[in-house]
């Protein structure tokens, strides 16, 4: 499933077509995707203005001029393809040109911009909703969410108020999304990696006797700015389907540390260890035993 750096990274891709456009029309070719499709949905996006699109965790928010919002969020496969409108428009050296619509092209939303934007998704585990912007954060989608991992609040301080009296894992803390949301699996292998902290390792030892921050603490929160802030910069990883929405993959794959490089000497200099693969929660974790403790 994509994780934040995948989607902060269609974020991207997608603002410069999407944002300050007025959709012109939708076009929904399925009644749903993992679930209905939300009452009276084309009519309540057709002429309306993006005002801004922005990104809580995994999910693209539209906000639109009508005081609502345009939830979406990938699932395990989907994606978006920006096409133009046709060979002339200055997007055409930049975006696909327009084509027949392909099977899982579910959703598609033409844009005042001239841009075509199209929501593929062969597994059908992606989402739209519209939720008023006033009731977005206590909505079900959101009201249990924990902390931006990119923004000011997460240091060293906070984790370890996350992890007080927490006899979990820290893989277990870090995938939790009430307390951090947006990491997932690969980001977690990764960012404990650097902290060189074991993903075995009880939570609650990242706080000291009095509920301060240990140095663990202040190294995980450094690793996961550090990692999530180069993943983005890189696209993203492409394992499966991941694609940047002009298409391009991503490219953080190529410099993974630990994750599913399973018997391959650990990355780190002067670290003779040999990466290991376990299974927590039925995921699969890659760590090194020697320098991660």
């Amino acid at each position: 499933m994509p994780e934040l750096p995948e989607v902060e990274t269609v974020r991207r891709g997608l603002q410069p077509v999407m944002e300050g456009a007025v959709i012109e029309t939708v076009t929904v070719r399925r009644p749903d995707l993992r679930k209905p499709f939300p009452p009276r949905f084309r009519q309540r996006l057709t002429g309306r203005r993006i005002v801004s699109l922005g990104r809580r965790a995994k999910y693209l928010l539209a906000d639109l001029d009508s005081g609502e919002v345009l939830v979406m969020h990938l699932g395990m496969s989907g994606s978006f393809r920006i096409e133009a409108d046709d060979d002339t428009s200055p997007l055409a050296a930049t975006y696909y040109r327009r084509a027949p619509l392909k099977a899982h092209d579910h959703v598609v939303f033409d844009l005042s911009s001239g841009a075509r934007v199209i929501f593929n998704d062969p597994r059908r585990f992606g989402l739209m909703d519209i939720v008023q912007r006033d009731g977005l954060e206590t909505s079900p989608l959101f009201a249990r969410l924990g902390i931006e991992p990119l923004g000011n609040a997460l240091d060293g301080a906070h984790v370890a108020a996350l992890a007080e009296g927490r006899v979990v894992s820290l893989k277990a803390l870090l995938l939790d999304q009430t307390k951090i949301a947006g990491i997932g699996n690969i980001y977690a292998c990764e960012a404990l990696w650097r902290a060189r902290l074991s993903p075995m390792r009880l939570a609650e030892s990242l706080a000291t006797a009095r509920g301060g921050a240990t140095v663990r603490a202040n190294r995980l929160a450094d690793s996961i700015r550090a990692v999530l802030e180069e993943a983005i910069a890189a696209g993203g990883s492409s394992l499966r389907d991941h694609r940047q929405a002009d298409g391009e993959l991503g490219m953080f794959q190529h410099h993974f540390a630990v994750y599913d490089r399973e018997g391959e000497p650990c990355q780190r200099p002067n670290c003779r260890g040999i990466v290991r693969r376990t299974v927590q929660s039925g995921r699969s974790t890659f760590y090194c035993p020697v320098c991660q403790k």
